[in-house]
């Protein structure tokens, strides 16, 4: 009785064994389109030990709309659907129609009639390959399992040219330098020194132009994430429509203006640095889609139903006090503490005067060069100016005026005249109206900013809506 019962047991053990190894052989999920029920069964039956998943559908118009529901790596689809047809024309429409929703489909055709000019038509028509009624079962699974394989590697070449043309634009952006040596910028790159290597997350706070995104840019460089992409998203300038699109991708179809499928920023930025900037402008309603794209570590494009494992180190940065949202309800606690685990304050330049002349130093020989002007060098009196301004537009406002004196200068030096610094305001003109106070700080961003709408919008906290309101109001032209 012993060893009847120690046979037993190592035979549910070889049993199981066998069944996990049979399951870790399985790949790969298989759509089969046939009239013929028959032949429905008899393929499940053939296929469902080879394969993860095997749906089998009798009428073609639920074609589509079963495609779109699962992500199907080969689609076996008969030819002829209706009786005494044999063309073939039936399974060529169906072909396209599932290479309009999806140009990477990868489709075997199947039929009973051996007529070559129609496989041929049928491969150049788009079908990975063709089977011919009466099939033979080793040579189906065979078939079945190439065209996984060719459908895995195509995936993985669109991927790969999608991360390609990412960095692509990455690298193509120009690469500018953290210029200080004050007090405040050592403890800053101390910190970055510190944080960089690991895959905390990081939220850069500071007003309109300090420089978040180099100091974002900068943790990226000195990470082990470094030969992987930083991707950048501007959370102000995405409308609430576009929002999962733009984070997450979709599928073709999923919306009226979803012609093709698209690659979320989260996706492409895997394995690499996500940079959400302004992340406090980001609505309410939205937040919990981050939060729990962070906290599962994965996606849903737009219009598809299965998930995408995402890594990515989350850097994000803000010119709001988000403590001071939460208490207003409008931005989420929970968010916060998950994007907040290492924080960095960026100060205003006003406070680091001793960095304002290395600053404009490092643009003005960026300048020069870009505009073939090598030898300009700055008067007492221009470094005099530069150091006396407030710079309510910090180092956006700095790099923005002095390559502005340097295009305009005729001279091979900078006077204080040159950069054409706004006047402080005297005691005399206040108190003034809420009008006049609003019609100036408008002003002033549009001039901080080049005119430019969504960055003026981005420095005054405003949504590029009411900034084009109130311009309107004021009769300003940005």
């Amino acid at each position: 009785m012993y060893y009847v019962k120690k046979f037993y047991i190592y035979l549910q053990f070889f049993t199981l064994s066998y069944n996990l190894i049979k399951r870790m052989q399985k790949n790969g999920k298989i759509l089969i389109v046939d009239d013929d029920l028959n032949i429905l069964k008899s393929l499940k039956i053939l296929l469902d030990d080879e394969f993860d998943f095997i749906k089998t559908i009798s009428n073609p118009n639920l074609l589509l709309s079963e495609y779109k529901k699962e992500a199907f790596d080969v689609v076996l689809l008969d030819m002829n659907f209706s009786a005494g047809i044999n063309t073939g024309n039936e399974g060529i429409y169906w072909l396209n129609e599932i290479l309009k929703i999806d140009t990477l489909a990868t489709i075997v055709l199947i039929t009973a009639y051996g007529d070559v000019n129609l496989a041929v038509k049928a491969m150049k028509e788009g079908a990975s390959d063709f089977i011919i009624k009466p099939w033979n079962n080793e040579k189906l699974i065979y078939t079945l399992k190439s065209a996984i394989k060719i459908k895995q590697s195509q995936l993985k070449i669109n991927k790969l040219s999608k991360d390609n043309a990412s960095l692509s634009n990455e690298i193509s952006k120009p690469k500018e330098k953290i210029v200080g040596s004050s007090p405040s910028m050592k403890e800053i790159f101390s910190l970055i020194d510190k944080v960089a290597t690991t895959d905390a997350n990081v939220l850069i706070l500071g007003e309109n132009g300090t420089g978040k995104e180099l100091i974002a840019r900068e943790i990226h460089q000195k990470s082990n994430r470094k030969l992987k992409p930083m991707i950048n998203i501007d959370m102000g300038s995405i409308s609430e429509f576009l929002f999962e699109s733009e984070l997450f991708g979709h599928k073709k179809g999923a919306f009226t203006d979803a012609k093709e499928d698209r690659i979320g920023r989260f996706e492409i930025a895997n394995e690499g640095t996500l940079f959400l900037d302004e992340i406090g402008n980001v609505p309410f309603s939205l937040q919990s889609k981050i939060l729990t794209a962070i906290q599962k570590q994965e996606i849903t494009p737009v219009g598809s139903n299965y998930t995408l494992p995402i890594n990515v180190r989350l850097i994000t940065a803000t010119n709001k006090n988000l403590e001071k949202l939460i208490s207003l309800g409008t931005f989420r606690e929970d968010l916060y503490y998950r994007i907040n685990t290492v924080q960095v304050e960026l100060p205003p330049l006003r406070k680091r005067k001793e960095d304002i002349i290395p600053i404009a130093e490092y643009y003005l020989k960026f300048y020069s060069a870009k505009y073939d002007k090598p030898s300009i060098e700055m008067s007492k009196d221009a470094i005099k100016a530069l150091i006396q301004y407030q710079w309510p537009g910090n180092i956006r406002e700095l790099r923005h005026t002095i390559e502005k004196a340097v295009i305009l200068s005729s001279d091979m030096t900078l006077n204080a005249n040159d950069f054409m610094l706004k006047q402080e305001s005297t005691s005399s003109e206040w108190p003034l109206k809420f009008e006049e106070i609003e019609k100036l700080a408008i002003q002033r961003a549009l001039e901080n900013n080049s005119g430019k709408m969504i960055d003026a919008a981005r420095e005054l906290g405003l949504t590029r809506q009411t900034l084009y309101n109130k311009i309107k109001k004021y009769n300003l032209t940005s």
